[in-house]
């Protein structure tokens, strides 16, 4: 059998696994954490001229951020000001990943990490709280 091949099924069921087991708040940081992966990977596609890939692993981030978009309640967003910023910045990343996947921009797809990090920080932090 393929190492790689073994790897990668591993990993799947792996994942299979901690989904099964996350909560909501969980499953939401591992949305975030897979999109900030995916940038990652188009990147480095971007910085070995592998367009292609760079197009795919841009689409599956914008994928995973429009999920977290789908994610917030429209009936709790139209009294939680908020919410409709999560969703105006969630918009705003779509929108400027197209732009850097059209120009093959790398700062752009900068941008969008250093947001997404931010809210998964503060997403962090709301479940070390809940430990506590």
């Amino acid at each position: 059998m393929n190492p790689m091949k073994a790897l990668r099924q591993y990993q799947k069921v792996n994942s299979h696994a901690q989904i099964s087991e996350a909560s909501p708040h969980r499953l939401v940081q591992m949305l975030m954490e897979g999109g900030l992966d995916r940038l990652a990977q188009a990147k480095g596609a971007l910085s070995r001229r592998d367009i292609a890939q760079k197009g795919m692993m841009i689409g599956k981030a914008v994928d995973i951020i429009g999920g977290l978009r789908e994610g917030i309640d429209p009936e709790k967003a139209k009294e939680d000001e908020s919410l409709q910023r999560l969703d105006s910045l969630y918009a705003y990343m779509v929108k400027s990943l197209t732009t850097a996947n059209l120009h093959n921009d790398p700062k752009i797809i900068d941008e969008v990490m250093g947001l997404l990090v931010t809210v998964k920080s503060g997403w962090d932090a709301i479940a070390d709280h809940q430990v506590d």
